[in-house]
């Protein structure tokens, strides 16, 4: 049965994204302004038909304080906007924007992830997300503990090496038809598994690559949304959680986060027909599936998923979009979209779309 909306819900109306780019030679602000115009033009309004705008990045990223500021120009300064922002992926800008037009004085809201990596080496940038007096000293990176966690996983007897390939395989073969992707085409388990390790049990081709790219997307009230679109797509469920920053302090074999957050947002309120799952590492599709309680019938990652281009900062953002998309097009009724922050699966974001009237 479709999805009734009431008066305050919330609908996705329009999505844009770019491709995941190896090295962008222009701004960050370009790629934004990329998705930005791309966006209010295949819905038809203005800048100022916007009531707030909401974007995720990352300054450690480019190296600049406040490089955000920047990066409103991509998006329409001018006349001044009522303008948030997060340094976080993009998925945590939608669920602030979600929040905000639930209050009902405005009814539409503009939401925009991104992020250059190119001119970073994002091992070093990153470990400064750890404990600062105990890990981020010893430049234990999210590499360096999924290679600890994806070890933890095979000596619990719940996952094998062809496993974490087979991963691997699926998201390069599926990622054939998407053309924002970075990395794509067939390639066998056993191809897979003769390549030397990085971090043990991973191999390079078991972490995404990292890209530079945009992704943004608009949300409506109910009513609103209607107007904009023959085909809203209902954000039904919307919630994330956190763990310790301490790896030692949890089950590296589980992501009990994205359990509490699944079980907040409503997924197990119906069936699932496709998810897209922000796996930056091809073991953590493993633990995340459990902790989803995702089934065989569920397509995981039809777009190929981060393992097929990381664009930091919007990776998240665009695993709702690839939902919010097959959805749209009738490809699927009811999806689960995942976001994911932190080393390890440490901080997890669960968002249900449904289509609807």
């Amino acid at each position: 049965m479709a999805f009734e909306p009431q008066e305050n819900d919330i609908a996705i109306v329009g999505v844009a994204q770019t491709a995941a780019h190896a090295r962008f030679d222009g701004p960050e602000v370009v790629l934004i302004m990329e998705c930005v115009n791309r966006l209010l033009g295949d819905a038809g309004i203005e800048r100022d038909d916007v009531g707030f705008t909401i974007a995720g990045s990352c300054d450690y990223l480019s190296g600049m304080p406040f490089a955000f500021v920047s990066n409103v120009d991509g998006m329409g300064a001018w006349p001044p906007v009522y303008e948030s922002h997060v340094e976080m992926d993009g998925a945590w800008a939608l669920f602030e924007a979600w929040l905000r037009l639930q209050m009902g004085d405005i009814d539409v809201a503009m939401v925009v992830g991104s992020g250059k990596s190119s001119p970073c080496n994002a091992r070093e940038v990153f470990h400064l997300q750890a404990d600062p007096y105990v890990v981020a000293p010893l430049g234990l990176d999210p590499d360096a503990l999924a290679g600890i966690q994806a070890r933890a996983l095979i000596d619990a007897g719940k996952a094998t090496e062809a496993d974490i390939a087979d991963v691997v395989a699926r998201s390069r073969a599926a990622a054939a038809a998407n053309p924002n992707a970075q990395v794509a085409g067939s390639v066998s388990i056993d191809e897979l598994l003769a390549a030397p390790y990085d971090m043990a049990p991973l191999r390079a081709h078991d972490v995404s690559p990292k890209a530079d790219g945009a992704a943004a997307l608009l949300i409506a009230r109910r009513d609103r949304a209607r107007e904009l679109t023959d085909n809203p797509v209902w954000i039904t469920g919307l919630d994330h959680r956190i763990e310790s920053h301490h790896a030692g302090l949890r089950d590296l074999t589980d992501s009990e986060s994205t359990r509490l957050a699944a079980a907040g947002a409503g997924v197990a309120d119906g069936a699932v027909d496709v998810a897209e799952l922000h796996t930056t590492h091809a073991h953590e599709e493993i633990i995340l599936r459990a902790a989803l309680g995702l089934g065989d019938d569920t397509q995981i990652n039809p777009s190929g998923g981060p393992l097929a281009g990381d664009p930091v900062m919007a990776t998240g953002l665009t695993r709702i979009i690839e939902v919010a998309k097959r959805i749209a097009a009738g490809d699927a009724s009811r999806g689960v979209a995942h976001a994911a922050s932190g080393a390890a699966l440490q901080q997890n974001l669960v968002c249900v779309l449904q289509e609807g009237a």
